[in-house]
């Protein structure tokens, strides 16, 4: 029937926006510099930064975004062997932070009790995120499949320091993978990103750190390094690891980088490519990546990744729409997480990030509105925690629990279930 067809529709074509309702403004006449000169070596997250700087999605949603390459994770699933899996987790937690590339835009700082949600029937999980503590600010996500198939959790504590003409956000937490099918559990931390330019010239991003995923169950593990960006660029964005055995032997490389793509190769194969001079040989420069070393670089060129032979490709980026740059440099995936759908009205609870009304305000082209809500937002949020005492069950958090990972014993916050019921009475009034 015609009905079956509506919802039929509804549920494989989801979240169709290929556009935000109006483009950003233009951030030229305003200077970062002049508001952040005041805060050298200060904790940004206690600073309160115009809105012109932000893009319009909540922390909370920006999350989201490691969601967007969920094929990997089915791939996964659908490894027999224990290395295959490694391959495929890997290069998702590379796809996962693949999406801050160009997004020089500060997501809103979410309040104490904020949530978002998504459900994508198309790719095969739903997330439910919350905002559990406000000083430190950390987020708690929760992601399954929809065929149980998988769970994807974690909690995350931007740390961000300022360091003169560059912004670094450390995401402190630890983020899990569990896959049941093989009793398995993977773990890993994000690299640092980093903002260059703040001063004078055009703002551009790096990441760099090492990031270990690690099979809590078999022992293997991959060892990957984000490199920074060293003299002249010459290491922009590039990513090169190994995955060893549970003897410790390295058994394959991983290459790569995190703004465009993942390859695999034999261990040899690379090392013999490094020593033939061709590629990667370049001379490291004495301190990697050291910071005064990359403020002397404009943005720099990037060039595409050299195929060594022998190798086959773990994952390649999706490409940017071609708005994206007008949109904030919004991938497609980020451009339709603020939807705000008939069907949802009356579905998602109350402190949804998608009913903020300062960040409805700055994607709708409203910015003196998405600025006078900011500062009310932010104001009734410094009430309710003065007249609160921590006992307070309207300051506890919905849906998460401080807790101890499984896995490896550290600190993190665990979904209690419940967030489906879709029956959400004594909501918090954040907004």
């Amino acid at each position: 029937s015609r009905n079956q067809m509506i919802l039929f529709v509804r549920l494989y074509i989801p979240h169709s926006r290929t556009s935000l309702p109006a483009s950003m403004f233009s951030r030229n006449d305003f200077s970062i510099w002049s508001i952040l000169r005041k805060c050298i070596g200060m904790e940004l997250s206690k600073i309160t930064m115009p809105v012109i700087f932000n893009e319009p999605l909540s922390f909370l949603q920006r999350l989201t975004e490691y969601m967007e390459h969920t094929y990997l994770i089915h791939q996964a699933n659908a490894s027999s062997d224990s290395i295959e899996r490694m391959k495929c987790v890997a290069a998702f937690a590379v796809s996962a932070v693949a999406s801050q590339w160009e997004r020089t835009g500060k997501p809103f700082n979410p309040l104490l009790g904020e949530t978002y949600e998504l459900v994508r029937e198309d790719l095969g999980f739903r997330l439910i995120s919350e905002q559990v503590s406000h000083h430190p600010p950390v987020s708690a996500f929760h992601a399954e499949g929809l065929k149980k198939d998988f769970v994807f959790h974690g909690s995350i504590y931007p740390k961000l320091k300022f360091w003169g003409k560059s912004v670094e956000a450390e995401p402190k937490g630890i983020i899990t993978l569990e896959l049941p099918k093989y009793n398995e559990a993977y773990t890993w931390t994000n690299p640092t990103c980093c903002v260059h330019n703040l001063i004078v010239g055009q703002l551009w991003i790096e990441q760099y750190g090492n990031v270990e995923v690690l099979n809590h169950k078999t022992g293997e593990r991959c060892c990957l390094n984000f490199k920074p960006c060293g003299l002249f660029g010459k290491e922009l964005h590039k990513v090169e690891g190994y995955i060893l055995d549970k003897s410790k032997k390295k058994v394959c490389s991983l290459y790569g980088k995190w703004t465009e793509c993942m390859y695999i190769v034999d261990y040899a194969a690379l090392e013999a490519h490094k020593k033939s001079g061709k590629g990667t040989a370049e001379k490291k420069s004495s301190k990697p990546g050291s910071r005064e070393e990359a403020e002397e670089i404009s943005l720099p060129e990037a060039d595409t990744v050299e195929v060594i032979p022998g190798s086959y490709l773990l994952w390649r980026i999706a490409p940017r729409p071609v708005n994206s740059t007008e949109m904030y440099s919004f991938t497609s995936f980020a451009m339709q997480l603020n939807e705000l759908d008939k069907d949802m009205d009356g579905l998602i609870p109350k402190t949804d990030c998608r009913l903020r009304p300062d960040i409805r305000a700055m994607e709708n082209g409203d910015i003196d509105l998405a600025s006078e809500e900011k500062k009310r937002l932010e104001e009734k949020q410094r009430a309710a925690c003065k007249t609160h005492s921590k006992s307070d069950d309207e300051l506890k958090t919905k849906w998460f629990q401080q807790g101890q990972n499984p896995h490896n014993g550290s600190q993190d916050w665990l979904f209690s279930t419940g967030y489906w019921n879709r029956n959400y009475p004594l909501l918090p009034d954040i907004y």
